[in-house]
């Protein structure tokens, strides 16, 4: 097993990272941001770094720095936990170019589902769903529209470099398509340094399934069950559960077969994502996209299938076999995870802000994945996730129950939080059913 390992990362995900090293006797090694310092995630590492300043591209996207870090502190391995440099396929190769020992996915994976128009061809090559839409970007608005007539409307456009939900329209019409097309590029082109934009069709009506895949040392690709991330506001998750309400038996099947294949298609190694839509009516999904990394969402697939995701991540870097049986998977109980963040609970803006309360629910089936305690500060300069609530128990009825009561526990006081939002989703009689859409949250409101 790796000894020692460096967390390029920060807040809840680097403090899970770090448990598990800790709980596998694994010297972990924290680099922080100054505006971190006391956060922690850099008080539990065995050794913490300073990276740079508050500013991400200079510290937790400092490559140069993080190196260093690696080299000064004896560090054996690198695990990027996600967002940051983890699908940034020339980090992980600078990381073995040095040496160490890249707790992901092979760059040419990251390569080949880092690209949504190349992954999209890659899929349907292999045999996965795909939904009608673009083979190569839209050149330009022409084409944009060109495309869209074919396909037809509603359509969905889509930065080719983007991800979490960031850089995306909808388009019901031309005029709507030109005013999209527009700040979709302009979008991709700030953020992602690459304007590219695909086109392809968009469902009024559907849910967010991903499948969780681990692409093992021995090269088989297994499938650990399927989450349902429909709950979501501007694009982005809000809540995940598994299993899905809406995936029966015979559909989870090929979900996992097709998920599987997605896998095999790049030689992937390390833990991932296959994510697709689902269209409730028809029962048919489409391949969204690969993420090639560890999910926020992780902990409901630990709950149902009783695996630690970051041990095996670190087995496989090791080369070694996983835990559990691979032919021998099955699902058990239900969880679901509510996603803490300090943010407006009625329109979702950040508030980030001092913490002078925080008191966290305890008990059966409740398991808190957090990034700060009481004194310590949410700064505006990265993601407004403060916390992940996960909650599990033998039946979706048992666990949502649990998650009523954990979320009244819950006491945060400092800045904006989004607990009463989830207190409300909890009593939805659209999500009580389990007959839901990704329109649910813009139905509340």
């Amino acid at each position: 097993m790796i000894e020692s390992l460096l967390v390029a990362n920060r807040g809840e995900i680097a403090r899970r990272i770090i448990r598990t090293g800790r709980r596998l006797g694994i010297r972990t090694i924290a680099v922080h941001s100054e505006a971190d310092g006391a956060l922690p995630f850099v008080t539990e590492a065995d050794e913490a770094v300073c990276v740079g300043p508050a500013n991400p591209a200079q510290s937790y996207r400092n490559v140069e720095a993080i190196l260093e870090a690696a080299r000064s502190t004896g560090a054996q391995a690198i695990h990027p936990g996600y967002g940051f440099l983890s699908e940034n396929a020339d980090f992980a190769r600078t990381v073995e170019g040095s040496g160490l020992i890249w707790v992901g996915p092979g760059a040419d994976a990251i390569t080949a589902m880092g690209d949504k128009i190349n992954a999209r061809n890659l899929m349907a090559a292999a045999g996965v769903p795909v939904a009608s839409g673009t083979t190569e970007p839209a050149a330009d608005l022409d084409a944009a529209v060109a495309a869209a007539a074919e396909i037809g409307y509603p359509v969905m456009v889509k930065a080719a470099a983007g991800g979490g939900g960031m850089g995306m329209g909808v388009a019901a019409d031309e005029a709507a398509l030109r005013t999209e097309y527009d700040k979709v590029r302009a979008f991709a082109e700030r953020m992602f340094g690459d304007g590219s934009v695909l086109i392809e069709r968009y469902f009024p009506r559907v849910r967010h399934v991903e499948v969780q895949i681990l692409g093992l040392a021995d090269g088989r690709v297994v499938a650990l069950g399927e989450r349902e991330c429909s709950v979501q506001r501007r694009n982005q998750k809000l809540v995940e559960e598994s299993p899905s309400p809406a995936v029966s038996p015979e559909l989870r099947e090929r979900f996992l077969a097709a998920a599987v294949r997605a896998g095999e298609a790049v030689n992937y190694r390390n833990a991932g994502t296959v994510e697709c839509l689902l269209d409730p009516s028809t029962q048919e999904f489409f391949f969204l996209e690969m993420n090639t990394r560890l999910q926020v969402e992780h902990p409901v697939t630990e709950y149902v299938y009783g695996v630690d995701l970051v041990e095996e991540q670190l087995r496989v870097a090791a080369g070694l076999a996983p835990t559990f049986e691979p032919d021998a998977l099955a699902p058990r109980g239900h969880a679901i995870e509510l996603r803490i963040n300090a943010e407006d609970p009625k329109r979702f803006l950040p508030g980030p802000g001092a913490i002078t309360t925080w008191n966290e629910p305890a008990g059966a089936g409740v398991r808190v994945d957090s990034g700060y305690v009481a004194g310590n500060t949410v700064t505006p300069f990265y993601d407004s996730l403060m916390a992940k609530l996960i909650v599990s128990g033998d039946t979706r009825e048992e666990a949502v129950e649990r998650a009523r009561a954990a979320v009244a526990q819950f006491e945060i006081a400092g800045p904006k939080c989004n607990l009463p939002f989830f207190a409300e989703l909890l009593e939805n009689p659209e999500f009580l059913s389990g007959d839901y859409d990704t329109g649910i949250v813009s139905r509340m409101r």
